[in-house]
């Protein structure tokens, strides 16, 4: 079940909305828990019990901090939190990275070892990390222990954010978990910032994907230059307004129900580096990383070199994150050293530069980057980038790229303009908060794009979402 579908729109969330409203206080955890189950066993029937036994674990562990924090030992805090990542971290190797590296082992002659075949369980790699943090969280003192199951399990299942994110860290949901309140207000807030996903979702990323999806499916070798440059532009709008629109639905579903989540895009297509990307685009994974695996590093505080060592294994294990594929590592080694390059070399250069061409060189960088992330086969992967780069493929262009940039004019430059801050600051200017032609205008907009985008979802069969594999 995805939120841009009619099943969610008209029949889950609804029917949770009223059980949830109608229920006394102290029980709507409770229906958060259920419903969320009920949510992640539609897709996955089988692996409901996985995330049950990640809770379970997590929970115990959490317990089993608290109990040796009053004791005084940090021998048994270690030791608690170290089972509780060993096994979040031994399910998501077996389910997730064991068949990717069966297949390198394979490579060995008179070495031959059956793949597992195991189906990759929605959203694993974001409730890991959830439940890992929470469990660090305690042992540092972060976070308080939970001691109600239910209230724990209602967090690491929360449907909202659940299938895709952001990673929620419960330190910072830790007091919404146990008193939160919902209001009129917040419930407005959460259906305008849910319908605003949506229509990214719909309206924009489902149509350039569209038009990726032609592309990609053509053969390397019949596309032109620009026809190549045209898809990669085509993907880095789609996966931008797939994923901040998932987001953005989260973040609206979890004010519905009286939870303020933290922003997990801050529009990166602005961003005058490299650097600046990275704080903006998927910010919850970036902190996560930084959180848990850069500062235990040593972050910056041991040098130069150590530091761009540990940007590089922060690297390597973003790109892994994302996925079992080689192209995924290739992926994240490139920003690795970019980023590496930025802090030694470019820092002072970009600072000086005119900001338009700040970001036109990180534009193209971004890219660039996204057309490896987007070829698992990695020697399609490398013609694409060589015919965008003309040293492959049917030339410059043809009277057909020009016919498919003219089909798809309208989303392309909807996409281009709603990837930056331009309609919001706009908006501001114009119409200020907490006026009533602002209140209207908002109320027309909901009920406009969500009618637009339920009949597209009536009359369209096309509604991937890219983040599910991860």
């Amino acid at each position: 079940m995805v939120f841009s579908s009619l099943l969610f729109l008209v029949r889950f969330l609804p029917i949770v909305l009223i059980l949830y409203y109608i229920s006394p206080r102290k029980y709507r955890n409770f229906v958060l828990f259920v419903s969320s189950l009920f949510f992640y066993a539609w897709g996955e029937p089988v692996y409901v019990t996985l995330i049950l036994f990640s809770s379970v674990v997590d929970y115990i562990a959490g317990r089993m901090v608290g109990y040796y924090k009053q004791l005084g030992s940090i021998k048994g805090q270690k030791i608690a939190v170290l089972c509780s990542a060993t096994i979040n971290l031994s399910l998501l190797f077996v389910f997730k990275y064991a068949d990717f590296f069966i297949s390198l082992v394979d490579y060995v002659p008179s070495i031959n070892i059956a793949p597992l075949n195991l189906a990759l369980p929605i959203g694993i790699s974001f409730y890991t990390f959830q439940t890992m943090s929470y469990t660090i969280d305690v042992y540092r003192g972060e976070a308080k222990v939970q001691k109600n199951f239910i209230t724990f399990g209602a967090y690491v299942a929360l449907f909202p954010q659940l299938i895709a994110g952001p990673i929620v860290r419960y330190q910072t949901v830790a007091e919404q978990m146990d008193s939160r309140k919902e209001t009129l207000d917040l419930f407005k807030q959460g259906v305008f910032r849910f319908v605003v996903g949506l229509g990214k979702k719909v309206l924009i990323a489902n149509q350039v994907g569209a038009l990726w999806n032609e592309i990609a499916q053509t053969k390397v070798n019949m596309l032109t230059t620009s026809q190549a440059w045209l898809g990669a532009v085509a993907f880095t709008l789609q996966i931008y307004f797939d994923f901040s629109g998932y987001s953005d639905m989260a973040i609206g579903l979890g004010k519905m129900f009286g939870f303020e989540f933290l922003e997990n895009f801050d529009y990166p297509y602005e961003s005058k580096s490299i650097t600046e990307f990275w704080r903006r685009w998927h910010i919850s994974l970036g902190t996560w990383f930084k959180e848990y695996v850069y500062f235990p590093l040593g972050g910056n505080r041991k040098g130069k070199k150590r530091q761009f060592l540990n940007i590089a294994i922060v690297w390597c294990l973003t790109g892994l994150w994302h996925g079992a594929a080689i192209c995924f590592v290739v992926w994240g080694v490139y920003y690795g050293l970019l980023l590496i390059i930025e802090k030694s070399i470019l820092k002072k250069f970009l600072d000086r530069l005119p900001a338009f061409i700040a970001r036109i060189y990180t534009l193209v960088i971004v890219t660039v980057g996204w057309s490896i992330f987007s070829w698992p086969d990695m020697i399609d992967g490398g013609r694409y980038l060589k015919t965008m780069f003309g040293l492959d493929g049917a030339g410059i262009g043809n009277s057909h790229t020009a016919f498919m940039l003219l089909n798809y004019r309208f989303v392309l430059l909807m996409g281009i303009i709603g990837s930056t801050s331009l309609a919001k600051r706009l908006s501001n200017r114009i119409l200020p908060d907490g006026t009533l032609r602002r209140e209207i205008l908002a109320a027309v907009f909901v009920f406009l794009i969500l009618g637009i985008c339920m009949a597209y979802l009536i009359n369209s069969s096309y509604n991937p979402f890219l983040y599910f594999r991860f």
